[in-house]
């Protein structure tokens, strides 16, 4: 899967999520379920968490400035604001091209670098251990509950 892949699956991921939470809080809101809400927001909550790494990790092989990573992440609190920034940096070639960091490909730099070139080397087990992690921080934000506590 190219950067360009991974990007598009969980921006378009984070859109879809989001039509589900907003349909589940109308539904709330007009008294038809309250159920939906919860269901919805975790699925939500969960890809907007993987996005998020999923952000960085492009971020940090295409070698995009800052501002085009932190807006990356900042957008993602916006609903449906993923998808038209993936098509935006798409269309500037910021997506473009393979891992650099593969195996093969060019030798990492710094901390960060060295990590990205140890996941692209150890996929199933970086994805594992990625998917933990993930769902531990998930799992945290769900004990801690909601960010808004119900009145």
């Amino acid at each position: 899967m190219s950067p360009r892949n991974l990007f598009r699956l969980f921006a378009t991921a984070e859109v879809i999520t989001w039509a589900g939470l907003i349909a589940a809080l109308i539904l709330r809101a007009t008294g038809v379920t309250d159920g939906a809400v919860r269901i919805a927001g975790g699925i939500h909550g969960f890809v907007f968490l993987a996005y998020c790494v999923s952000t960085v990790f492009v971020w940090i092989n295409q070698r995009w400035r800052a501002s085009i990573g932190v807006t990356g992440l900042l957008l993602a609190v916006v609903p449906f604001a993923t998808y038209p920034f993936e098509l935006a940096v798409d269309k500037r070639g910021l997506l473009a091209g393979p891992w650099r960091l593969a195996p093969g490909g060019e030798a990492p730099r710094g901390f960060v670098e060295h990590v990205q070139a140890w996941v692209l080397r150890r996929p199933l087990l970086a994805i594992a251990l990625i998917a933990v992690l993930v769902v531990l921080v998930f799992v945290t934000l769900l004990w801690l509950g909601p960010p808004v506590p119900k009145s």
